[in-house]
């Protein structure tokens, strides 16, 4: 086919699209299920209407095909598990009393079982459930969510694409099940699931889908030969199946290197690139391996993961040389649009001439569909989307809130000596013990205790002007009063003054920092029910006044016990934000980190003894690829240690982290130099205690031994099992007891219960420790 032909054939399609609704109508169903409060029908029937609303939006905006299966009540990784029958055996029982409970039971677990492992999707906020697998797994396959989603689209009337996880990244997304040898590698299960995407495939077909898309995200990471080598074999397979739909693999978030030529190589029709951002390389790898002839390219040039408008200039020249690579070029998404909000529309509180900048997923699905039909039809039929987006792109730049000299000024200052303690970490413990006077194992929280509906409703009433600020405030007094009670009378060592006052760990300090910009529909799916409304870094950053001492100061008046100020650090300040394109992520790290740091010195002077800065983002915002990573790892720990190295040597400095994979960076979680950190390790049975003693970590950690993302409250004795394990790799001097992460999403009862099991356990095995 000729280029004029590939763009003739353009069309506009997405991978994925936002599942809550316009106001979040998928959260209070599946929380109203689970309270009681809605049947398992009404679930479905919002849930069906959500994916048929979505549908028709997508349709009557242009989208040419839209796509299916991606919707998901809790996590498309776990419809995955239960498509395949890769349903835990402690989960057996669950799911044959009833699918919605035993799928639900899977997610978060019950009194009695253990949910799955979470952990983050690639590189972004997304958090997936993890396959438990092992030699013994017998898949089978379960089609029905699939077949029954492609037939509501068609119903409507509208060319629709089923999407699923392939199988290769779902087996490397896998791990060991509990009591399977660690060694045991899910890979080697190819052979066996194989088979049951074959007949997913053949339902499919039958029920009339003509494409599949088959998503290999984990293709974009550095794979060893052995991998290649499955994934070859996997599409070689697949396809040479004669009952089969065609089918687009597709990859995202990065190049896809390596795994080009062999995905370029397999029996199938098509394939979906990304090329914004790091997927930018694909463009030449595509030269380098002669193109895709005879094959379909889905084209991501709109950036699926951020907000900015995208630059339509740009993008048509893009498209435009892969014209000359494939049969046929659509255009897309770089990924689903999941990770960005739903739309510009209903946010009336951002600057109208602000707003022309953003561009959430309706806005995305817009700019998708006039790339096409710029392709398709010539660039004359899309001149006037054209100048208007010149004219946003130079409304942006020539914005004086992108740039405050005094900020660059103070940045360009900055040293090498700005970000390094002034005392060695042995000669600061030393001091610490001696301010602070703790026992062994001290027991603590992460920081954030349950945000109740009263605590939210007082919030929403400020907003609508139904409650005046000090009456407000008298509201967040009484229940840090309450907060700092509960801790003194369970026995807890450290204390935390429960965060009443902020609404999100990140958006709290955005609203107080200039240059971010806070939306008040934003909101974007974190895991399950659990969603956030990132703000948007725009410009450059400072500080204009404390955000966080008059709290901490009042908490610490109402107890002799120490009460740790509160932060978030800069990394996770930028990740779960959508940052600005504009400048390097390294320059934006250091500007928060300064503003952070004004703010961890006048705690220290209004005399808090620990601070904690947490950085949970960390290792999610780890490049996919190796050799991207050592920039990234320098700049992230340098903003760490800049925001928090300007305190004496007795004040203690903490961090946090949490759901993710730490073994990668264990030693960038040296390099934070913090005096201790907190790790989730509940879910994953300590794994990260035996990282960091494989490395020789030196300082003080605290591996969670409660999961707070499950309604089960740990008992003491399991708890002080998870201890146990804890001092095989950290020696108790260096041991501390919290939960895995805060607990704002907890209601007061397992709060309360759960706590007083680590304030016992922890006795408990003090206990032991002082009789051996």
């Amino acid at each position: 086919m000729t280029s004029k032909s590939a763009a003739a054939a353009a069309r506009a399609t997405v991978y994925g699209y936002p599942r809550q609704g316009p106001n979040r109508e998928l959260k209070k169903a599946v929380e109203g299920y689970w309270k009681g409060r809605v049947t398992a029908d009404a679930l479905r029937g919002t849930a069906a209407e959500l994916r048929a609303a979505n549908w028709r939006q997508l349709a009557a905006a242009g989208i040419q095909e839209v796509p299916t299966g991606d919707f998901s009540l809790y996590d498309h990784v776990l419809d995955t598990s239960v498509m395949v029958g890769a349903v835990p055996e402690r989960h057996r029982e669950a799911v044959a009393a009833g699918a919605l409970d035993g799928y639900f039971a899977m997610a978060r677990g019950t009194q009695d079982v253990a949910p799955l492992e979470m952990t983050k999707w690639f590189d972004t906020n997304y958090h997936y459930l993890v396959p438990e697998l092992g030699p013994d797994t017998a898949f089978a396959a379960g089609s029905g969510k699939q077949v029954a989603e492609l037939k509501e689209a068609l119903a409507l009337g509208l060319s629709a694409r089923p999407v699923l996880v392939g199988p290769v990244t779902y087996l490397l997304l896998a791990k060991p099940a509990p009591g399977v040898a660690a060694d045991f590698d899910p890979l080697t299960l190819l052979d066996r699931l194989l088979p049951v995407y074959a007949e997913v495939l053949a339902d499919l077909r039958a029920a009339g889908a003509a494409w599949v898309q088959l998503d290999e995200p984990a293709l974009v990471q550095d794979r060893t030969p052995a991998e290649l080598n499955a994934a070859a074999r996997a599409y070689r397979e697949l396809g040479g199946l004669a009952d089969r739909p065609q089918l687009l693999v597709a990859s995202y978030f990065d190049r896809l290197g390596e795994a080009l030529p062999v995905l370029a190589k397999a029996p199938v029709e098509g394939l979906a690139l990304d090329f914004t951002g790091a997927g930018a390389g694909n463009l030449d790898a595509l030269a380098e391996v002669g193109g895709l002839p005879g094959k379909r390219l889905v084209a991501g040039v709109v950036d699926g993961r951020n907000i900015w408008v995208n630059d339509l200039g740009k993008s048509l020249t893009t498209l435009g040389t892969l014209l000359g690579f494939a049969d046929r070029v659509d255009v897309a998404p770089s990924c689903s649009l999941l990770h960005v909000p739903l739309d510009t529309a209903p946010e009336r509180d951002i600057d109208p001439q602000i707003l022309r900048w953003l561009a959430f997923a309706r806005q995305k699905t817009a700019e998708v569909v006039t790339l096409a039909r710029g392709l398709a039809d010539g660039t004359d039929t899309i001149a006037t989307e054209l100048a208007a987006n010149r004219a946003d792109l130079a409304s942006r730049a020539g914005s004086a809130l992108t740039r405050d000299p005094a900020v660059r000024v103070r940045t360009a200052a900055v040293t090498e000596a700005d970000s390094r303690r002034s005392h060695a970490y042995p000669d600061r413990a030393a001091a610490q013990r001696t301010r602070l006077g703790l026992p062994l194992l001290p027991v603590t929280t992460i920081g954030s205790f349950p945000q109740t509906g009263a605590l939210r409703a007082a919030r929403a009433d400020l907003r609508a002007g139904r409650l005046d600020t000090a009456g407000y405030e008298d509201r967040v007094r009484a229940e840090i009063q309450e907060v700092v009670t509960f801790q003194e009378k369970a026995g807890l060592d450290v204390l935390v003054h429960g965060e009443a006052e902020r609404n999100d760990m990140v958006q709290y300090f955005a609203e107080q920092l200039t240059g971010y910009l806070a939306t008040q529909h934003g909101w974007v799916q974190s895991y399950g029910t659990r969603y956030v409304r990132p703000p948007i870094l725009a410009g450059d950053i400072s500080r204009p006044a404390p955000m966080t001492v008059r709290w901490t100061e009042y908490a610490q008046s109402l107890t002799g016990r120490p009460v740790k100020g509160m932060l978030t650090g800069p990394v996770t300040m930028l990740a779960w934000s959508f940052v600005r394109d504009d400048q390097p992520r390294a320059d934006t790290a250091r500007q928060v980190a300064l503003a952070l740091r004004d703010e961890v010195r006048d705690l220290e002077a209004s005399g808090s003894a620990v601070i904690q800065v947490d950085e949970p983002a960390l290792r999610e915002t780890l490049p996919l690829r190796t050799g991207d990573r050592e920039a990234y790892l320098a700049w992230a720990t340098e903003a760490f240690r800049l925001t928090t190295s300007g305190v004496r040597p007795d004040t203690q400095i903490h961090t946090h982290m949490c759901y993710a994979e730490f073994g990668d960076i264990v030693q960038a979680i040296d390099d934070l130099d913090a005096d201790v950190i907190s790790l989730e390790a509940a879910r994953s049975h300590m794994q990260v205690a035996r990282e960091l003693a494989s490395h020789g970590y030196p300082r003080e950690a605290g591996p969670g031994v409660y999961d707070i993302h499950s309604p089960r409250v740990p008992s003491a004795e399991e708890a002080a099992s998870l201890l146990r394990k804890g001092l095989e790799a950290i020696p108790a001097e260096r041991l501390w007891v919290n939960p895995d992460c805060g607990l704002k999403t907890r209601g007061w009862p397992e709060t309360r219960a759960s706590l007083e099991s680590l304030v016992s356990a922890a006795r408990t095995v003090r206990g032991e420790l002082s009789s051996s």
